[in-house]
């Protein structure tokens, strides 16, 4: 009979619970569980493992760089950071207030691991996310624009619950490219969320995006219902030079 429900269970799709099932039932056995308790422990187990695996899914469609956690982030090597703030920004809340998120520092300060760190929470409980730098999405813009089908393309990115747009200012933008960025974050303005990462301060988008009209129409619409996190201080990608001139200092003073 045993043989006969694990069957059962593996042909309605429950293809996981066989080790979880066999242990339950002993203990159920054992403690005179009732039927009615037990299949809810077994149907509970079976929906926290489908909610693994399409969190799990969710996540690797999301074309992150890289996974990194909040958790991973050095905070006492980034002091300019406001853990609680980032902590807070975790919980999704934004997304449910439809509001974007601003890193702004210079190179190597942790930008792209906090914004990948945030999207993937935004993942794991199947808000659909996609991450891409602004170089590659302007790319692919134009190119949707060359062969008449922007309108689709723009639908298809402004559908994202969270999109997150990385190094912004890392290379010039020409009028095109920033006129089929504004008419993205349009779209996207007050419906759903964006992150965004940049080195360069505000005042500068003009000269990043050939246009100082169209900068401004960005940033406008960027900004307004956003959190600014400015990050300065030394480059993760130095910290370990740091580290090893630290610990041959002390060794000299020793």
């Amino acid at each position: 009979m045993y043989t006969q429900l694990v069957n059962n269970l593996d042909e309605l799709g429950f293809t996981e619970i066989e080790p979880f099932l066999s242990e339950h039932l002993t203990t159920a056995a054992k403690k005179d569980v009732s039927l009615q308790e037990s299949l809810l422990r077994i149907t509970e187990r079976e929906i926290s493992l489908r909610n693994q695996r399409a969190a799990q899914i969710q996540v690797s469609v999301s074309h992150f760089p890289y996974v990194k956690t909040i958790d991973e982030f050095d905070f006492h090597f980034q002091t300019s950071v406001n853990k609680s703030e980032i902590k807070d920004l975790a919980t999704l809340r934004f997304l449910e207030n439809k509001e974007n998120i601003l890193f702004y520092g210079t190179p190597g300060t942790g930008k792209t691991h906090l914004a990948t760190a945030i999207g993937i929470e935004a993942a794991k409980k199947r808000n659909i996310t996609y991450f891409i730098t602004c170089h590659d999405l302007i790319q692919t813009l134009r190119k949707a624009y060359d062969e008449n089908r922007l309108e689709s393309r723009l639908k298809h990115f402004a559908k994202y619950k969270l999109l997150i747009i990385d190094e912004i200012g890392y290379l010039p933008v020409d009028k095109t490219g920033a006129n089929l960025l504004f008419q993205l974050i349009a779209k996207r303005y007050e419906h759903n969320s964006t992150i965004i990462t940049t080195n360069q301060p505000f005042s500068k988008w003009g000269d990043v995006f050939s246009d100082s009209m169209l900068a401004n129409a960005i940033l406008d619409r960027l900004l307004h219902h956003s959190h600014v996190v400015k990050m300065v201080g030394p480059s993760y990608r130095t910290k370990d030079y740091y580290d090893l001139l630290d610990s041959g200092e002390q060794n000299q003073s020793r």
